[in-house]
């Protein structure tokens, strides 16, 4: 199934829920949104295919190309908690427009690197750029779509998905044909088209003055909200599958070169089908959620998610192969699901700074995953460490039983 399979599926599948949302808030903003959020997470995931390029042009090991990868990752979660405040006080729409414009810059810079410190400085002005994007993306689509913001926010991340599959294909064929630099600063027009796009689309928001609360008061009022049950038992559940699925997906291509005999370009493939997977469930899985609650669905999708890790490492045939990663990018449907729960426990007034405090903590841990993986691979523990993220997924599934459900009005 390729990626313009995916996009007829899911908008086929979507067309109520597209009409529900049109009706709500209008097309424009949610497109703007997720076609930026495509571009972002779609670059972002293209790195990770280009492990062996990096190894080869700056001389270094699998767990140095894992710091790189970290960096990302924690120069994103470093971000969320001012771009939080900043929504607060600023709005959504200059963040987002902000953040397209700055990850066009980075990407650039990746291309341009000389060595592989200046590469590390790309990936860290990349982290920053992308992380204005993931609170402002959530709040605006929380205040614009009330009634259906859990389609909203599977839409959204589904058309993420649906670049994370395509970007690193794509990246891929261009390195053979071109260079990897080349490839990889290509992604920068797109990206500055989206930051237009976003600009002429995102509603301006109504600040909220402070009414005189001072800055202790509304650090408690923060800290009340973050540490209210449904928050906490959520964000910790979302931290363990945050870090198992950066583990793996900042892996999964070389380790299937490693230890499967696959090609680079076969990797690559499979590599791509689990974001197809995960594209196709994440559009659905926010209208479930909406349906039928959302610890219910966080249950099953989440103990789905802990068997293809265990058995992976024991699997040779080609085709049960291809099952397992469809079976891995089912795990990515929890995202919408445990976005739209939290932004919507947490109260009005407080919203984007505690969404955006939540998010640097549970991405600085989450960002450590592609670290662990990678020194557990450069001591022969490859297999090891994907049993051990199964475990940690399983740990999600035990917390996600016990998530209170919303409060009702």
């Amino acid at each position: 199934m390729t990626p313009s399979d995916v996009v007829r599926r899911t908008v086929a599948g979507s067309l109520p829920t597209l009409g529900a949302l049109r009706r709500e808030g209008g097309g424009w903003v949610l497109g703007s949104v997720a076609i930026g959020w495509l571009l972002v997470l779609g670059t972002r995931f293209a790195v990770p295919v280009l492990v062996p390029q990096l190894k080869t042009t700056f001389g270094i090991d699998n767990a140095t190309a894992g710091i790189a990868i970290s960096m990302t990752w924690i120069t994103y979660a470093l971000m969320q908690f001012p771009a939080g405040m900043l929504v607060d006080r600023l709005g959504e729409r200059g963040l987002l427009t902000a953040s397209a414009l700055i990850t066009a810059a980075s990407v650039l810079a990746f291309g341009l690197a000389p060595t592989f410190v200046f590469f590390l400085f790309a990936a860290a002005l990349f982290g920053l750029g992308t992380g204005l994007y993931g609170p402002a993306r959530g709040t605006v689509l929380s205040t614009v779509y009330p009634r259906n913001d859990g389609a909203a926010f599977g839409l959204m991340l589904g058309a993420g998905s649906i670049g994370a599959a395509a970007f690193p294909l794509a990246v891929t064929l261009l390195t053979d044909r071109l260079d990897w630099r080349v490839a990889i600063a290509s992604l920068a027009p797109l990206l500055l088209i989206a930051g237009a796009s976003l600009w002429r689309a995102v509603p301006r928001r109504e600040i909220e003055q402070d009414a005189g609360e001072s800055g202790r008061e509304r650090a408690r009022s923060v800290l009340g909200a973050i540490s209210s049950r449904p928050v906490a038992v959520g964000v910790a559940a979302a931290t363990c599958m945050l870090f198992a699925f950066q583990g793996l997906t900042a892996f999964l291509p070389t380790y299937l070169v490693a230890t499967k005999n696959v090609s680079v370009t076969t990797a690559t493939a499979l590599y791509a089908l689990l974001f197809v997977s995960g594209a196709l469930c994440q559009s659905t899985a926010g209208r479930a959620a909406d349906r039928f609650g959302d610890r219910t669905v966080l249950v099953i999708v989440t103990g789905v998610s802990v068997l293809p890790l265990l058995a992976l490492p024991f699997v040779e045939d080609f085709l049960v192969l291809v099952a397992l990663v469809v079976l891995l990018g089912i795990r990515l449907a929890i995202a919408p699901v445990t976005n739209a729960y939290v932004v919507a426990v947490l109260p009005d007034d407080v919203q984007g700074t505690a969404w955006g405090l939540l998010r640097t903590g549970f991405f600085l841990i989450g960002a450590t995953g592609s670290t662990f993986v990678g020194a557990l691979a450069d001591i022969d523990l490859f297999d090891e460490a994907f049993l051990a993220l199964g475990a940690i997924t399983a740990v999600a599934v035990a917390l996600y039983a016990v998530l209170p459900p919303r409060a009702t009005d």
